[in-house]
């Protein structure tokens, strides 16, 4: 039996990561008390009496939550961006690499990875480490989400009869060009700048769509489209939730919320022998939140990385 507490339960990612691990036999989870919520000492028992806590918290908050951790043996998965290029913790995408996933298994202290990070990483980062692109690429990519990822006061404003018309229609954000998940996404795949990333809000609860485009023009090896078909699927060929389309999955619309609730990643490949177009589909608050957390988790314990996902 393993103790777990979520720091931060009741936001979005903390309660579907309640929810995940809610049904399990081999976890107890230790609650939070609604009175004791910022009282330092309560929270300083929960998190060191567990085998292992998730920090679903702001920065500055999940920072304070990690100086509150004396007993060496607490495991941690902070699901803010606070360590995300923290050399000293360990980033959690299990499918980017065999090492990566046997660095997951050995730490004690690990980040979860954002969700717009994830979708672009899962595209990016295997061309860049596999030299198929060079790490100065001029990458654009978009991102299209629904509004859960905003948090418990947008999603309000979103499910409000009283709202304004200009929530019917897909928005901008992060217009500054400096959104929170770049220095992530930069250090991951090993870039040299900063993509032009551009994400969309949209008027649905979950799902999402990351778009990156490419000039074969521009890659460093001779390729193709089908060449880079075939390049993405042997490079996930083995992993459980993170897969390639094949061409007869390839719709005439990619819906962003398609694999909204599962914990999977797909990527789409399409264009042609001049331009490809890279999409990667997942749930924001499943592949690119509480699931990746949970999938995390598991295999730090050493469990089947499936348990409670599938």
């Amino acid at each position: 039996m393993y103790n777990v507490f979520i720091d931060g339960k009741d936001g979005t990612t903390g309660l579907q990561i309640y929810e995940r691990l809610g049904k399990r036999k081999d976890v107890n989870l230790i609650t939070l008390p609604e009175d004791k919520r910022k009282d330092e000492k309560y929270r300083a028992e929960c998190l060191n009496s567990s085998d292992i806590s998730f920090l679903c918290l702001p920065d500055e908050a999940a920072k304070q939550a990690v100086s509150l951790v004396k007993n060496p043996e607490v495991r941690i998965i902070d699901a803010s961006t606070a360590h995300r290029t923290n050399p000293e913790w360990v980033y959690g995408f299990p499918e980017i690499s065999a090492k990566r996933r046997e660095e997951i298994a050995g730490t004690k202290r690990l980040a979860n990875p954002g969700c717009y990070a994830t979708g672009f990483i899962s595209i990016v980062a295997p061309l860049v480490k596999k030299g198929l692109v060079s790490p100065d690429y001029p990458f654009v990519a978009q991102g299209i989400s629904g509004y859960s990822g905003a948090g418990k006061k947008a999603i309000a404003i979103y499910e409000s009869e009283q709202r304004d018309a200009e929530f019917d229609s897909p928005r901008h954000y992060a217009l500054g060009l400096a959104h929170k998940h770049l220095p992530e996404m930069v250090k991951e795949c090993g870039l040299n700048h900063r993509p032009i990333f551009t994400p969309v809000i949209c008027d649905f609860y979950c799902g999402m769509t990351v778009t990156v485009p490419l000039y074969i023009a521009l890659m460093n090896k001779k390729a193709d489209y089908n060449s880079v078909r075939e390049f993405f699927t042997e490079y996930y060929a083995r992993q459980n939730y993170v897969k390639v389309a094949r061409k007869e999955e390839i719709p005439l619309f990619l819906a962003a919320n398609s694999l909204a609730g599962t914990n999977y990643l797909k990527i789409f490949i399409n264009g042609n022998d001049e331009q490809i177009f890279i999409s990667a589909v997942l749930d924001n608050l499943g592949k690119g939140a509480s699931g990746a957390a949970v999938q995390n988790m598991n295999i730090m314990l050493g469990l089947d990385e499936r348990v409670s996902l599938d």
